[in-house]
């Protein structure tokens, strides 16, 4: 069922005005109906009588994703590693340093680009490592915080009304995640981004919990983490979901790690389509119905082609796949079977 006005006229009018905004007719006009739908969604609110603080909300919201989707665009080919961590991190201090030199192997010796909050402390640390050519900042306004670290340029500087635009550009736009100490902000985007990946509501992709020798931030957080495990509250695998070290090396090298031979995943269908740069031989593919029984609800894992859904989309076409009809639960042993679908390239 089309989700619309309801009024045939008004619709066609819509249809018509999005046409006209685009000035062409393409052979898929999916994205134009997408765009009608937004349209529709704000009408609606107009009819349902909306307080204006709502209309407010949802206006700045949606300007702040649209602005911060355009500037990304640019770099979609460039791989991105965010970097949360407290604003209050002295530059002397050891997390500091730590900060700006994983930031710098990332960026100098990676070709990474590093994503922040913008602001001081390990955030400054970020993009001073990186480099102002390297380095994005996704800044929000607050009435008591310090303005924006001088290692950013305006061309990759976003500011946000909101933390939820906010902190949806930081998981949308990376590639990996590594974790500094901090306060309650940094504990929150921690436990937000493992709550995203642990349900499947994010991509899976590399945690990376990263603080000085001898600092223990975050020895003292995984004590908390085994205390929801011994009461039930997570399962024992949702441990792989993130990586502790001191070592900004192991930090960069988990990070690589993970991209060695998996690139991404996809529903189709309603099965699960893994992508990866070298396919499975069948001992491998043998292997890993063996170990990952558990997670495949029916069927069992296999090979299989690019499907019409990704071709239609032009989906990595040049990439080997395998598929299965995941529970969606397992999470945390899904990304155990990323780990050795890297393990084949190591191997051979």
């Amino acid at each position: 069922m089309s989700y619309n006005l309801g009024d045939e006229d008004l619709d066609a009018r819509l249809h018509q005005l999005v046409r006209d905004a685009v000035a062409g007719e393409p052979d898929d006009d999916t994205d134009d109906r997408l765009v009608g739908e937004i349209l529709v969604s704000g009408l609606k609110m107009l009819r349902d009588n909306n307080d204006r603080g709502n209309l407010k909300l949802t206006n700045s919201a949606l300007k702040e994703m649209r602005y911060a989707f355009l500037i990304f665009s640019k770099y979609q080919h460039i791989p991105k590693v965010t970097m949360y961590g407290s604003a209050r991190t002295a530059e002397d201090a050891p997390n500091y340093k730590l900060a700006a030199e994983f930031a710098r192997m990332m960026a100098e010796d990676e070709g990474w680009m590093v994503v922040t909050g913008a602001g001081p402390g390990i955030m400054r640390a970020g993009n001073q490592g990186a480099g102002i050519e390297k380095s994005f900042g996704v800044a929000i306004r607050l009435p008591f915080e310090a303005s924006n670290n001088e290692f950013l340029h305006e061309s990759r500087l976003i500011n946000f009304k909101y933390f939820f635009t906010r902190k949806l550009m930081f998981v949308k736009e990376s590639d990996a995640f590594v974790m500094f100490p901090g306060g309650f902000g940094t504990q929150d985007e921690a436990f937000e981004l493992l709550t995203l990946v642990q349900t499947g509501k994010a991509p899976l992709a590399p945690i990376v919990l990263l603080d000085a020798p001898g600092t223990g931030y975050w020895d003292a957080w995984r004590s908390f983490v085994e205390v929801l495990l011994k009461q039930g509250m997570i399962s024992p695998h949702d441990f792989n979901l993130f990586f502790h070290t001191n070592d900004p090396g192991a930090a960069r090298d988990e990070i690589l790690r993970f991209y060695g031979n998996y690139h991404s995943q996809r529903y189709v269908e309603g099965k699960l389509v893994i992508r990866m740069k070298q396919g499975p031989t069948t001992a491998q593919l043998a292997e890993l119905n063996e170990e990952f029984a558990g997670i495949v609800v029916s069927g069992a894992i296999e090979t299989t082609a690019m499907s019409e859904h990704e071709a239609r989309d032009g989906d990595n076409p040049e990439l080997d796949r395998i598929k299965f009809h995941f529970n969606r639960r397992d999470i945390g042993m899904l990304r155990q079977m990323v780990n050795r679908i890297n393990g084949w390239v190591t191997e051979s």
